[in-house]
């Protein structure tokens, strides 16, 4: 019998998958009246407000050794959501998620490069199967390629850079503080990029704004609650539910029709993801 408490993780785990595929539709539903810039800070801002009250109570954020360093991350966080953002608001919802499960490949190639991590055989065949994922959801030579893919690509690529980043600063900074600067962080950053292209949102995106703000911090508590819980190989390979998931939100919210390449290129990167996840946690 399933112990409880991995039973829990798993139906938080769950959850949160639900939570990223609202996410994605509560972007496309502002796309055309809010600028993708303007939703990054509105998002930066209602989730710090939503876990305010827990980092003034719970986290010592001046015994951070760090400084420079959460500006950087909070800087590459905001602009991997803007790329994705882009992807959400122009591209099929189900290729952009597909291709943002690309991180784990290109986090593989980064700490190869970067950080001269061994790379085994299983871990470059996973980033060869990655690739070829991507050129069939992408169908970079057929008449339906969509450009606005590569910056769901771009997202994934800074993603993976902020995982290298974080490798570093956890090594002597924790969980709380991290989250907790990465928010104040993100809040004026995300205010200096809305500024350009500021146009008064009305009452009814500012309340989408909103929700999508606080769903971001319940996701992202609820992932790190699971992972207090379960081991990370039996829940990482549970955030693949969000392709599913977000085919099923287009089709219901916006019609949208998933190609059998996206389904197909989507199982050779899942496959990569997991190659790349497995060999790092043997090794």
């Amino acid at each position: 019998m399933i112990p409880a408490r991995r039973r829990q993780a798993v139906a938080l785990m769950l959850a949160a998958t639900v939570l990223a595929g609202l996410d994605a539709v509560i972007v496309r539903s502002l796309a055309g009246g809010v600028h993708p810039l303007m939703i990054a800070f509105f998002r930066a801002l209602f989730g710090l407000l939503a876990i305010l009250p827990w980092i003034v109570l719970r986290v010592d954020l001046r015994a951070s050794p760090y400084r420079g360093l959460h500006v950087l991350r909070a800087a590459l966080k905001q602009a991997s959501l803007v790329a994705m953002f882009l992807a959400f608001t122009h591209a099929p919802l189900a290729d952009a998620t597909a291709i943002s499960f690309t991180t784990p490949i290109f986090l593989t190639l980064g700490a190869w490069l970067v950080l001269r991590e061994r790379v085994d055989v299983a871990r470059l065949a996973g980033v060869a199967a990655g690739f070829l994922g991507i050129l069939v959801v992408v169908r970079p030579a057929s008449g339906s390629f969509d450009p606005w893919l590569l910056a769901a690509l771009a997202g994934a690529v800074l993603t993976a850079l902020i995982q290298l980043v974080l490798r570093r600063m956890a090594q002597r900074d924790t969980a709380q503080r991290l989250v907790a600067w990465n928010l104040l962080a993100m809040a004026p950053l995300g205010l200096a990029g809305a500024l350009p292209v500021w146009v008064a949102p009305t009452p009814q995106e500012l309340g989408l704004l909103a929700v999508q703000g606080v769903l971001g911090a319940l996701n992202m508590t609820l992932i790190t609650r699971a992972f207090g819980l379960a081991e990370a190989s039996l829940l990482a390979p549970l955030d693949f539910l969000r392709l599913p998931v977000v085919a099923l939100l287009a089709y219901a919210f916006f019609a949208e029709r998933v190609a059998p390449a996206t389904w197909l290129g989507g199982a050779f990167i899942i496959l990569a993801a997991i190659l790349a996840g497995w060999s790092g946690r043997r090794r």
